[in-house]
């Protein structure tokens, strides 16, 4: 096992359970962790854009994805804990199956994803959110039928696939800044924004989503 990867795992070991506390504890925990989160974020991201214009749409952009955040887990725990769960298995399972299998590079913009990542990151995500459903039954419309099994899976893809790309859209200003991580809070890890650049997309859309199907 590789010095970066213990490190990953030794920082997980105290970043999940105390991020959990605070998410399931909710209410004025939860707006408190949001806020840390949020000016950590912002600091980072001030320090890693130049232009006025980026750090100024950077910030309106936080203040957006963060409030979305706190509407969704105010609406339910349950299902913002399924969310979470596949942003991360999408970043973990992104890691390990790049690790291990390596293969064609996916894009200039993030040297380290590839292709077998990109599918590592489905696989797993769709894995542990189906244990997470099947244990819960949180969704009742994802019950055991074709239809059903399909209609998760489409999800899972979507939510997936918007924090694959939202990692993207950080690692090309970091590129652009020539900065590896965005800062050193968590070792193994990098800053704030390297561990949630996925969430920050992916709960706004939600958002917007439930809006306009609602």
């Amino acid at each position: 096992m590789d010095k970066e990867l213990q490190k990953r795992i030794l920082s997980s070991i105290i970043i999940i359970p105390l991020s959990l506390f605070f998410i399931i504890k909710g209410s004025t925990f939860f707006i408190l962790f949001l806020l840390i989160l949020f000016l950590i974020s912002s600091s980072e991201w001030l320090n890693m854009t130049k232009k006025l214009e980026f750090k100024l749409l950077g910030i309106s952009f936080l203040i957006f994805s963060f409030y979305s955040t706190f509407y969704i887990r105010e609406d339910g725990l349950m299902s913002f804990l399924l969310i979470m769960i596949i942003c991360v298995s999408t970043d973990l399972g992104g890691y390990i199956f790049g690790k291990v299998f390596k293969g064609p590079k996916l894009t200039k913009i993030s040297p380290n994803k590839t292709y077998s990542g990109m599918l590592g990151g489905f696989l797993l995500s769709i894995v542990t959110s189906y244990l997470f459903v099947t244990k819960y039954d949180i969704i009742s419309s994802f019950n055991n039928t074709y239809i059903g099994n399909l209609k998760f899976i489409i999800l899972i893809f979507i939510i997936s696939s918007i924090s694959q790309i939202g990692d993207l859209i950080i690692s090309y200003f970091k590129r652009s800044s020539k900065i590896k991580n965005t800062g050193k809070i968590f070792p193994g890890h990098g800053g704030m924004l390297d561990r949630i650049d996925g969430m920050i997309f992916v709960f706004p859309i939600i958002y917007l989503l439930s809006i306009i199907f609602s």
